[in-house]
C-alpha cells in the first residue's frame, strides 16, 4: 500500500497509479491521516451507505492530526452525514421529497434516455459515469458513487448521442459524471468525435474536478486530443486556496495551453470555505491560476451532506464583501440550484424608485439617485 513517501516514486504523476492505488478503506486511510477510535467507527458506519475513495494525491494535501483540515472534511466520512439534520418528517411535502431522492434536482430534465438530463431548452447534461477519482463527502450524488456506471457501454453512450441528434435545438452539451477525465482517453474521444460531427452542437462542455483531486490526469496526450474538438470549455471544482497546489496549477497550464477555457464552480461549504477571508483568498489564487470564478454553489438540499449547509445570509455576506472589495471577474455569481434550474443570488443595490429616477447604493452603501428615463417611454 502506497504512503506519503510515493511522492518521490515516478509513479506517483501517473493518473493511472492514481486510481489504482486509491484509498478505499480504513486500514489504507490510516496510513495517511490519524484517525481516532471514534472517526474509525464513523467511517464504517458511514461506509455502509455512502461509496469512499480518495486518490493519494488528495490525501496528501491532508495536515495528518487537524481534525477540521479542509480538504480531510471534503475527503473522509464523518458521523454526520448519517444524521437527519432537517427532520425530514417535518419537512412540507416538496421539500420532504427533494431529500429523500437520489436525484432531488434532475427530474424536471429526466429522459427516457438514461445517461440524458434535458432541463434547459437549448442544452444537455450527458452522464457519461458514476465513477469520480475522489468521493466528496458533500456530493449532490453521493448515493450514486462507485454504483456502476451510467454509460457502461457504447450502446448507452450512441443512444445519448443520438438524442442530441434528434434535437437541433440543443446548442451547448454538457459532459458530466461523476467525472468524465476517470475515462480514458479513447472512450472520451469516441464521445467528442461523434458530437463534433452534429453540425447543431456550438460548445461542449466537461465538468471535472480532476484538476483539484489528481491533476496528474490532465496529460499532454489529453490535451492535444481535447484541442481537436474545440470550442471545448472545462469547469472544475476548486473549494478552498489549499487545494491550489503547484500540480494543480500545471495541469491548468496544460488547458489553457491547449486553447481551452477553465471556470470554476466552487460549492459553499460550512467550515471549509464560509468565512469572507477563505473565499477571498480563493477567488486570488483562482485569478493568478487564469481560472475564472464562475459559480458559487448554495449547497444542495441531500441526504447525508446537511451539515455542510450554511444560511443564504452567510453566501449573500460573502459576496457582499467581495464585490467592490475585489477585482469584478473574481466575484462569482451566487446561485442555488432548485428543480426549476439555477437561480441567481444577488445583494440587492436598488434603494428605491420613483418617476424619472431610481436610487441606487454601492459597496459601501453611499447611495446615488440616477435618472431613468423609463417614464418617457
Amino acid at each position: 500500500m502506497p504512503n506519503e513517501t510515493d511522492k518521490t516514486n515516478s509513479a506517483w504523476d501517473d493518473w493511472r497509479w492514481q486510481l489504482a492505488n486509491s484509498v478505499t478503506t480504513i486500514e489504507e486511510l490510516k496510513l495517511y491521516i490519524n484517525v481516532s477510535p471514534e472517526e474509525e467507527e464513523a467511517f464504517h458506519q458511514v461506509s455502509e451507505r455512502y461509496g469512499f475513495r480518495v486518490t493519494p494525491y488528495y490525501l496528501s494535501l491532508i495536515n495528518k492530526v487537524d481534525q477540521n483540515d479542509p480538504v480531510r472534511l471534503q475527503a473522509v466520512p464523518d458521523i454526520r452525514e448519517l444524521e437527519d439534520l432537517f427532520h425530514v418528517e417535518q419537512l412540507p411535502s416538496f421539500h420532504r421529497s427533494a431529500v429523500d431522492s437520489e436525484n432531488p434536482l434532475w427530474k424536471e430534465g429526466r429522459t427516457d434516455v438514461s445517461c440524458i438530463v434535458h432541463r434547459y431548452p437549448d442544452r444537455v447534461l450527458f452522464h457519461l459515469t458514476n465513477s469520480c477519482a475522489t468521493y466528496c463527502r458533500h456530493c449532490s450524488r453521493k448515493v450514486h458513487a462507485g454504483q456502476g456506471s451510467i454509460a457502461t457501454d457504447r450502446t448507452q453512450i450512441d443512444e445519448g448521442i443520438a438524442y442530441i441528434a434528434e434535437r437541433p435545438e440543443i446548442r451547448d452539451v454538457l459532459l458530466s459524471g461523476g467525472d468524465p477525465l476517470t475515462l480514458p482517453d479513447s472512450k472520451l474521444e469516441y464521445v467528442l468525435s461523434r458530437l463534433r460531427q452534429l453540425p447543431h452542437v456550438q460548445i461542449i462542455r466537461i465538468g471535472t474536478r480532476t484538476p483539484v483531486t489528481m491533476p496528474q490526469r490532465i496529460t499532454p496526450e489529453l490535451c492535444r486530443m481535447v484541442k481537436k474538438y474545440h470550442p471545448i470549455w472545462i469547469n472544475t471544482h476548486f473549494n478552498h486556496p489549499k487545494e491550489i497546489t503547484p500540480e494543480a496549477k500545471t495541469a491548468i497550464e496544460r488547458l489553457l495551453e491547449a486553447g481551452v477555457p477553465v471556470g470554476n464552480q466552487s460549492v459553499l461549504l460550512k467550515g471549509i470555505n464560509d468565512t469572507v477571508e477563505v473565499m477571498k483568498e480563493l477567488v486570488h489564487q483562482l485569478l493568478i491560476a487564469r481560472v475564472r470564478p464562475y459559480y458559487l454553489y448554495h449547497a444542495d438540499l441531500v441526504r447525508g451532506a446537511e451539515h455542510f449547509r450554511t444560511s443564504i445570509d452567510v453566501g449573500m455576506h460573502i459576496i457582499e464583501n467581495l464585490r467592490g472589495h475585489t477585482t469584478g471577474f473574481a466575484v462569482p455569481q451566487y446561485v442555488i440550484c432548485t428543480p426549476l434550474g439555477k437561480t441567481p443570488l444577488n445583494p440587492n443595490y436598488v434603494i428605491a424608485t420613483g418617476p424619472g429616477y431610481i436610487v441606487l447604493r454601492n459597496y459601501e452603501w453611499r447611495t446615488w439617485r440616477d435618472p431613468d428615463r423609463l417614464d418617457l417611454i
